[in-house]
């Protein structure tokens, strides 16, 4: 016969051990390494996003960890997957598409992964002038476009007032460009414009702007065997243009990336051209309204505007990780795509929304409204349907080529060689990289 209080301490052990056996989860949560390299406000932010993905369920858990710079985020998990130490997921430049690619066995598409998961995706609902530079030749989805942006114009209000001009028009072509900034530096602003991200904006955009090829092959879309195209008389003209501008500060170089934006902040400069993702540091930085404008043209080019094309990132997925994962790597990629996602991050980044949905949602929300000028890249990419010269770029050692490209501009700043000679340069120069990648990706 067992004593009443031996009985209560059984009873209570029980009840206990019962309690503890339910209070352990079901199955373990899966977690998801997600590698990329943004910092400061815009890394913020995409640790957001994760955290929100991991509260709407508990099977997975994406754990994002910074990288570094793009070059390093890609190279790092290059090297990590060779090691069989890699993430699901990492974070990759536009630059680095052609490389992504040439990595066979290395990606789990997209198109593939998302299929393979049963998880609903429509490449339809995304805005062709992004997921065309992320599809193969058969429309194929390769990668996940995530944080795409492109180079708008941004204007200081406050500058242009003081010059007696309309805050309200920004320059159209480059000529009214030129001649705002000689407007506002007879008004005692020492500079006219100057450019982030030297390439991008004179070289890549100008080209898809104007429906100019960058290169041969769709500008590399159809292949490997492509080459650059670049010393043409467009890029020339343009080119010759700052050159001359740089003499007199009407256009005033600040280095590579985004090592201009302080002549902008400061007021240095009335008017900037670079990536819409730059609004937030803008805002962040500076003092003065700001306005926003297309992309300037020149008018004398048949057909000018056409639609630009992004820069920013994509999600890539590796293979090699357990299949549990790629069943959360799909579901977070659903999660990303939902309206009301794409616009929070659209909104609060500066970055395009991926799918018409997210952008139809920010102008029923009164965002466009609210902030006049925000819906410039939108517009921008979407102006016409894009065509073989401006859906995108796909250049194997394109990062190698970018510098190559930026060396020679800076050349011809510094009065040290004529546009022509410079451009025929880079193109030489250009095409050697594309030859060693060739032969590597045969």
């Amino acid at each position: 016969m067992v004593h009443s209080s031996r009985r209560g301490v059984l009873t209570a052990l029980v009840v206990s051990a019962f309690a503890a056996a339910f209070a352990q989860p079901a199955a373990a949560q899966t977690q998801i390494q997600w590698w990329h390299a943004m910092a400061g406000p815009l890394g913020e932010k995409l640790e957001k996003l994760a955290a929100d993905f991991n509260a709407t369920q508990g099977d997975y858990k994406i754990v994002p960890v910074f990288k570094g710079t793009y070059p390093e985020a890609m190279t790092g998990a290059i090297a990590a997957f060779r090691a069989k130490q890699h993430p699901a997921i990492v974070q990759v430049f536009e630059v680095g598409t052609a490389t992504m690619m040439s990595a066979k066995g290395a990606i789990y598409p997209t198109y593939k992964l998302m299929a393979d998961a049963g998880e609903p995706f429509d490449p339809k609902a995304y805005l062709p002038a992004v997921t065309g530079y992320y599809t193969d030749t058969a429309g194929n989805m390769l990668s996940f476009p995530f944080n795409s942006s492109t180079p708008i114009l941004y204007v200081n209000k406050d500058l242009f007032r003081k010059a007696g001009l309309d805050p309200e028009t920004p320059p159209r072509t480059w000529p009214e460009v030129e001649a705002a900034a000689l407007k506002v530096q007879a008004a005692g602003v020492p500079c006219g414009f100057t450019t982030q991200w030297p390439s991008w904006v004179n070289v890549e955009n100008l080209s898809a702007w104007h429906n100019v090829p960058v290169g041969t092959l769709e500008n590399g879309l159809g292949g490997t065997a492509t080459r650059l195209t670049i010393a043409n008389p467009l890029t020339q003209k343009h080119w010759e243009a700052l050159a001359r501008w740089q003499k007199t500060r009407i256009y005033d170089y600040g280095g590579r990336q985004s090592k201009a934006d302080p002549k902008f902040f400061s007021g240095e400069c009335a008017m900037s051209i670079g990536s819409s993702a730059a609004r937030a540091g803008i805002l962040a930085n500076s003092k003065f309204e700001l306005g926003y404008g297309m992309m300037p043209y020149w008018p004398d080019v048949k057909g000018a505007p056409q639609n630009a094309i992004i820069g920013g990132a994509t999600l890539w997925v590796l293979t090699g990780r357990p299949a549990e994962e790629y069943k959360g790597v799909a579901k977070f990629f659903g999660y990303l795509s939902r309206p009301e996602v794409q616009a929070w991050w659209h909104q609060n980044t500066g970055y395009l929304p991926i799918t018409k949905a997210a952008y139809d949602l920010s102008r029923a929300q009164g965002f466009y409204e609210k902030n006049p000028g925000t819906d410039v890249s939108i517009r921008q990419m979407t102006l016409n349907p894009p065509t073989a010269n401006s859906k995108g770029l796909r250049f194997g050692n394109f990062l190698q080529i970018r510098d190559v490209i930026e060396e020679e501009l800076e050349a011809t700043l510094a009065g040290q060689k004529t546009p022509q000679a410079a451009l025929a340069a880079a193109e030489a120069r250009g095409n050697e990289q594309l030859r060693a990648f060739e032969k590597a990706n045969p």
